[in-house]
């Protein structure tokens, strides 16, 4: 048997209050708080660890456990979400058809070709520092695990992810440069002292 319970449903299980928020409000407090890291565990605790020490059952009794234990929790996490809610404030008002036009444009056009084509951007920069040229592999080079050349190095750019996996049947004959991506861009890795003996040929 699965059974689906929703919060809602489990707030009236637990005989919990229920509160009501205007719409779009909690979205908008939720990334307030995200902004200004107001809930995490420096400022609230570690909620996982507290909610195991809590030796009692009632919600009541939580609340006071909880709130002897942080007195200042609640409102220094509402000072921040406040303060990080005016600064959303100031940005919401220079929100306009043209920004947002400009917003959507870099997500579909330029965002997304990066995601495409960051291999190239890659390519460049192990080049530069090396003073040299390079170029993107062809589609048979391709087949063969090489995704561009580094100078006359043919190299194959693959996820950090790639390390971890166990009994790959593809086999690459060619340095790798690794890359891992984050919120602003990627990480790329490689072994110097590798590259460094094979561009020196």
């Amino acid at each position: 048997m699965k059974i689906n319970m929703t919060n809602k449903e489990i707030q009236l299980l637990l005989e919990l209050p229920a509160s009501e928020f205007p719409k779009y409000t909690t979205q908008l407090i939720n990334l307030a708080s995200q902004n200004a890291q107001a809930t995490r565990p420096k400022v609230v605790g570690q909620m996982s660890e507290l909610i195991k020490q809590f030796p009692k059952k009632h919600w009541q009794e939580w609340e006071e456990w909880y709130l002897e234990k942080h007195p200042e929790a609640i409102a220094t996490a509402t000072e921040k979400i406040v303060a990080m809610l005016e600064h959303l404030k100031n940005a919401m008002s220079q929100v306009d058809r043209q920004l947002v036009t400009q917003w959507v444009r870099d997500l579909v056009i330029v965002k997304t070709f990066i995601g495409l084509r960051f291999q190239e951007a890659v390519l460049k920069k192990v080049s530069q520092l090396y003073k040299t040229t390079f170029r993107m592999g062809m589609p048979d080079e391709e087949n063969k695990g090489i995704d561009g050349y580094i100078g006359k190095q043919p190299v194959s750019i693959k996820p950090t992810t790639y390390q971890a996996k166990q009994g790959l049947s593809e086999q690459i004959n060619v340095p790798i440069i690794f890359y891992s991506k984050k919120k602003n861009g990627i990480v790329i890795e490689f072994d110097e002292k590798l590259f460094d003996a094979l561009l020196s040929k």
